[in-house]
């Protein structure tokens, strides 16, 4: 029990093994990695249904929940960004549809591009919320631009539960329980 005390990262694998708190686990990573932080999930789903074959279906319905949740809080912090900066802009005195020299050459094109095709997928967007790299800055930008939430929610849900079930079986079938 010292060794778990030797450095932060050890305790939160110690916490997160599976054998002990399984779909807890699950749960939690897959919450996280649906943030803007870089870890992913699908190990940790893996392994649990490795150790635990009879467990699919609901270790997927963990994954899923825990992911689509991080993407709801993913939605809301890009919704509240957009929100501040229109307070921020509204305080300044810039006007609604003025855009600066640096916003231009910060990425004003690539904002525009992406609201252009954003708004004319809408909520279906979500359904590719579970590509790496691109899928939590979609959740973002649907929360930035203040798309309707429930459909939102409703397309993350589907588009991570179809990576999970798919990647899961995908390497069951490479990697066949013993």
């Amino acid at each position: 029990m010292e060794y778990l005390l030797d450095s932060p990262i050890q305790w939160l694998l110690a916490m997160l093994a599976l054998p002990k708190v399984g779909l807890t686990a699950i749960f939690v990573v897959s919450l996280i990695s649906a943030t803007l932080l870089p870890l992913g999930s699908e190990p940790a789903v893996f392994g649990y249904v490795k150790l635990a074959p009879d467990m699919y279906w609901l270790a997927i319905g963990v994954a899923t929940l825990g992911n689509t949740l991080g993407g709801v809080i993913t939605y809301f912090m890009g919704e509240g960004a957009e929100r501040a900066y229109e307070h921020w802009r509204q305080k300044h005195g810039h006007e609604p549809g003025h855009v600066s020299e640096s916003a231009t050459l910060a990425g004003g094109r690539w904002h525009a591009q992406i609201s252009r095709w954003s708004h004319r997928l809408g909520p279906s967007i979500l359904l590719f919320s579970w590509l790496p790299a691109v899928g939590d800055p979609l959740c973002a930008v649907a929360g930035w631009l203040r798309l309707s939430f429930w459909p939102c929610v409703l397309y993350m849900a589907v588009g991570k539960f179809l990576r999970y079930a798919l990647v899961t079986a995908g390497l069951l079938w490479f990697f066949p329980p013993a």
